[in-house]
């Protein structure tokens, strides 16, 4: 992990703080036209479901990285270096997610329900991705002759779960929107049939 294994560290519980911050924080409120509102509710829509689709490429590339940090922790002859290269991989990708999750946080108010759903669902897998990486990089930079041990290997295996937990429902959600989309097409194509 090297010289700015602290400075990594930091930023990464500044992100943990961050998203269980902005998920513990009371909504603003403000008053706009309605026709105002219905219109920055669909931007904010769009907003929304664009983040979500970041998330889920970033979740991709996140599971990617766990899962093999998860079968480094079966092998002896993998070197600690090996175990700080792929936890710092998954910390990128974790903060990545993090600040989309911030971001979708500031709009959560104004987006639809299915997509609030899915911001609270991504931040509960995140801030346990999140918990878990820091803790087995401080396991790391502690002990890094003791890469077997039960308590690291349980970082990772929870790092690796919580990660396919977010794919799988960013996945959910973003196809429940695609099925919404073509239902309303179909609608709209069956409405101007019967003019």
């Amino acid at each position: 992990m090297g010289q700015n294994s602290p400075r990594k560290i930091a930023a990464l519980g500044g992100l943990l703080f961050l998203i269980t911050g902005v998920a513990s924080g009371s909504p603003q409120q403000t008053t706009v036209e309605p026709s105002a509102a219905e219109e920055a509710t669909g931007s904010k829509s769009e907003r929304a479901s664009a983040l979500l689709a970041e998330i889920q490429r970033e979740a991709a590339l996140l599971r990617r990285h766990a899962d093999t940090l998860e079968s480094l922790a079966r092998n002896i002859r993998i070197s600690w270096q090996s175990h700080a290269d792929h936890l710092d991989r998954v910390k990128e990708h974790i903060n990545v997610v993090g600040e989309h999750t911030a971001e979708l946080h500031a709009i959560h108010q104004d987006v639809v329900p299915w997509q609030q759903q899915a911001i609270n669902e991504v931040t509960s897998h995140a801030v346990e991705v999140a918990t878990s990486t820091e803790a087995a990089i401080n396991h790391l930079q502690e002990n890094r002759n003791c890469l077997f041990v039960s308590e690291y290997r349980d970082y990772l295996t929870a790092i690796a779960n919580h990660s396919e937990d977010m794919k799988e429902a960013v996945d959910e959600f973003l196809d429940y929107e695609k099925s919404q989309r073509k239902l309303q097409q179909l609608e709209d194509k069956l409405e101007l049939a019967g003019d």
